[in-house]
């Protein structure tokens, strides 16, 4: 085996959902300087995508284009797979990005914030991999398999302190949606997985974005994550290093689900 391409995605075609900003622009950057051929990015505001375009053209000429539409939208899920499908023969990695959240009081928690969440986070990505399928297939082989790589949260694998009830049911809701895709469409060689990402800055978690220091305080590794760390695991899974990883959720997230050890209160000795 050629080791030194072991971590390569020389010649991929990718999509990144929601891949304008945050989380998804890390990933971008990170499948770039891995040698993807070309990424398609989604997102809602056209700014946004143009805004990122503009900002890898220079360095990466013609690789990234931008897909705008509202993957809340069965309409728009089934427009945006039409409109790959009419620009590629195959994809050869599909990351399920784009989330929302919503946090509201117990009792005031309403049904809107519920449903634009799980709608968003479950059932957008559950359909959009359904409508890539072909694309996802024909990339696939046994010696290559194609890959989909869905974001979670490690609010999926453990409670936070907010009241984001129906963005931590959702992601919990991807971890085990995750394994069931999983063993499904191994059999036409493709990988499912997913990355459970801890405090990492950007929108959707604007304490790690505005209060790093104090995020860094919760972290058994003392900091916040960064694009590296992101986009390191994103490659792992994405590459040949990861084709034998299979329905597996990663935590990147310093130690916040398996490194974090409860204060022991009263009596030192634990008893």
């Amino acid at each position: 085996m050629d080791f030194t391409k072991l971590f390569s995605l020389e010649g991929k075609v990718a999509l990144i959902t929601g891949g304008s900003r945050g989380i998804g622009k890390m990933l971008l950057e990170g499948f770039l300087a891995a040698g993807c051929e070309k990424v398609y990015i989604t997102a809602r505001k056209r700014k946004q995508i143009a805004e990122t375009l503009a900002e890898f053209e220079a360095q990466y000429p013609g690789k990234v284009i931008g897909l705008p539409g509202d993957l809340s939208q069965m309409d728009e899920i089934k427009r945006l797979a039409e409109e790959l499908a009419a620009r590629e023969s195959k994809l050869d990695i599909l990351v399920n990005n784009a989330g929302a959240a919503w946090g509201a009081d117990f009792e005031q928690f309403p049904e809107a914030g519920w449903d634009k969440v799980m709608d968003l986070n479950v059932k957008s990505l559950f359909f959009l991999t359904q409508k890539l399928f072909p694309l996802l297939k024909a990339a696939g082989s046994f010696d290559r398999p194609a890959k989909v790589i869905n974001i979670a949260s490690i609010d999926g694998l453990r409670p936070n302190p907010w009241e984001t009830y129906s963005y931590q049911a959702s992601k919990a809701a991807v971890v085990h949606l995750t394994k069931r895709m999983a063993a499904r469409l191994i059999q036409d060689n493709i990988v499912v997985t997913a990355i459970a990402p801890g405090a990492f800055p950007s929108e959707m978690n604007k304490a790690a974005a505005k209060n790093p220091e104090g995020s860094a305080k919760g972290i058994p590794f003392h900091r916040v994550g960064m694009a590296e760390d992101m986009a390191a695991g994103a490659i792992y899974l994405a590459s040949r290093a990861g084709d034998y990883v299979v329905g597996t959720t990663i935590p990147i997230d310093g130690g916040i689900v398996n490194g974090w050890v409860p204060e022991v209160f009263n009596d030192p000795s634990g008893h």
